[in-house]
């Protein structure tokens, strides 16, 4: 049974785990240093990982640094989560062509047939996922191109050991550690990783890997790491906050944050739930071909509060409000829980600094 063992990869075994992924087919994707911050990239084999790279966050800030250390996951996450490998921020939905006889013809696009194995993935963002799975593929409409990239996805966890400042899976319980959603997970020690499967897929490829018996006091440091991940200075406050949220919109709080928020709806597009978008044509110039697009939206832009001609979100504070009473109350009747996972991006690049977790307590811990 998979998920029952946990066994220790020595670190100059890593490359073991690359060629096992290559020969089954998948593209590896990876965590990378690109413009100042870590992202997902595709990368070929394990010496392209970046080691001994921390990050500090803070409201509307986020800055790398780089130790000795041989560590390569020992920072919390960067801008981006799983969801652009996923539900893709700008897609062909349908093309007109049109025929020599003057016809249109519509064609859709072929689905993404891609294997693609996802290492470094966080806890948080595994929640995230489960979300945007709830979304795209057991709503009442199936979406067929998040559908097919989900299909070929395989996910290698990588627990949390240094969360940042901003962080706050714990309080959303999300976090630190991984419990379910992945194929494989890691634990990064000093020398080398535990890994635990959690799928046939995964379990398949621990049982190739050359490991050893986890010992005592690699199970006993994975277990102090969690405890030290743990230890978060951010947290929603333990209060109905679906509730008090929604009562609560005349507290002078949403004010405030109007007066700050810029609306330049950053936080919506790092964030791994958000789900929002907007459809429209693109036409070529000789107007033989017409494309029909579906691109990331965000409830912060003018246009996404427009309905039958009218707005209706006008003011900044209207959509401030439709994003964090969304989040955190409706997602509950939507999708049984709410959309926020605690990763603080939306804090951490929030140009205006807003910090939503302190918001989130000033509005619904007082009676005003």
């Amino acid at each position: 049974m998979y998920g029952s063992e946990t066994g220790f990869l020595a670190r100059e075994s890593l490359p073991e785990l690359f060629s096992l992924l290559h020969v089954q087919g998948f593209d590896i994707v990876a965590p990378q240093i690109q413009d100042g911050s870590i992202l997902y990239q595709v990368i070929t084999g394990a010496e392209q990982l970046p080691s001994g790279w921390q990050d500090q966050q803070q409201p509307g800030s986020y800055r790398l640094t780089q130790t000795e250390s041989p560590l390569n996951f020992s920072w919390a996450n960067g801008p981006q989560a799983l969801k652009p490998w996923l539900f893709a921020p700008r897609e062909v939905i349908w093309r007109a062509e049109k025929q020599p006889d003057g016809r249109l013809q519509f064609c859709e696009p072929d689905a993404p047939d891609r294997k693609l194995a996802v290492l470094g993935v966080r806890s948080c963002d595994l929640a995230a996922l489960k979300l945007q799975d709830a979304h795209f593929l057991n709503n009442r409409y199936h979406d067929p191109y998040y559908a097919a990239r989900r299909k070929g996805l395989l996910i290698i966890a990588v627990n949390c050991s240094h969360p940042a400042d901003t962080c706050f899976c714990v309080s959303t319980g999300d976090g630190p550690h991984a419990e379910q959603g992945f194929d494989l997970c890691l634990t990064e020690l000093e020398n080398g990783f535990l890994i635990s499967s959690g799928s046939e897929t995964g379990n398949d490829l621990y049982e190739k890997l050359p490991l050893t018996k986890a010992t005592e006091k690699q199970l006993h440091n994975q277990l102090q790491q969690k405890l030290s991940a743990s230890k978060q200075q951010r947290a929603l406050p333990q209060i109905p906050v679906k509730q008090l949220l929604s009562e609560r919109r005349d507290h002078p709080r949403w004010d405030d944050i109007a007066e700050r928020c810029l609306a330049c709806g950053n936080c919506t597009q790092v964030c791994p739930t958000c789900f929002c978008h907007k459809e429209g044509d693109l036409a070529s110039l000789d107007a033989s071909t017409s494309e029909h697009l579906r691109e990331w939206d965000s409830c912060f832009s003018e246009g996404h509060g427009y309905m039958a001609g009218h707005q209706a979100r006008p003011e900044i504070k209207d959509r401030y409000q439709q994003w964090m009473i969304h989040k955190l109350s409706s997602w509950h009747d939507q999708y049984g829980r709410s959309g926020c996972t605690g990763c603080g991006r939306c804090t951490t690049w929030c140009p205006a600094a807003i910090d939503f977790v302190e918001e989130v307590n000033l509005i619904c811990g007082d009676e005003s």
